[in-house]
């Protein structure tokens, strides 16, 4: 994965390999090769899935999974060269089935950072939990696929046309997924008015 969160095949040098190229070695029969893709695409996988399931044991776990079925169905992949994206769907599916079937839980912003100044008002840090309480219940609410697209657009940052082609789906689509999001968010955060 580059800086702009594109996933792309890496050459560090003459000797590494394209993810076409490991993922024609690893259906030839090198299946020790599969290892370069678990090391490419982990990390990303991992970061997605805390996002999703908030709790790192259970990331851990639905990662291995999506890895290990992307291993058995390896030869199911259609563009080769774009293994990371197809690595992330299997995540994606098994995250949002997870999401579903642990309903309704809080999600939980820890990972993002607090605005907080030195010497700030302590009433003020107050209000900002009481926000970041209410964010959290709301993100728990919004159904799997919402909460993904919102959270690969607004907090991992991606493009449209980045999380359309991870997520094998229209641009028109994906823009309206997290379009509902942002409302669904806006009329369960004005409830707790």
């Amino acid at each position: 994965m580059t800086g702009s969160g594109t996933y792309v095949s890496y050459m560090a040098g003459p000797a590494e390999r394209t993810d076409a190229q490991v993922v024609r070695d690893v259906l030839s029969g090198e299946q020790d090769a599969y290892r370069l893709l678990v090391r490419r695409y982990g990390a990303v996988l991992y970061a997605h899935a805390v996002r999703m399931v908030e709790s790192q044991d259970d990331a851990a776990d639905l990662v291995q999974r999506a890895l290990v079925s992307g291993f058995r169905k390896l030869s199911s992949c259609r563009e080769p060269d774009r293994v990371g994206a197809w690595l992330f769907r299997i995540l994606s599916n098994l995250a949002k089935d997870h999401v579903r079937s642990r309903r309704p839980r809080n999600v939980s912003l820890d990972k993002v950072p607090e605005i907080r100044e030195p010497g700030g008002d302590p009433l003020e840090s107050a209000h900002r939990g009481e926000v970041r309480r209410r964010l959290e219940l709301a993100m728990g609410r919004l159904t799997p696929e919402q909460r993904e697209a919102f959270l690969l657009k607004h907090v991992e940052g991606r493009s449209y046309e980045e999380i359309a082609a991870i997520l094998d789906v229209s641009r028109a689509s994906l823009k309206m997924r997290v379009h509902r999001a942002r409302e669904a968010l806006r009329e369960i955060l004005e409830d707790f008015r």
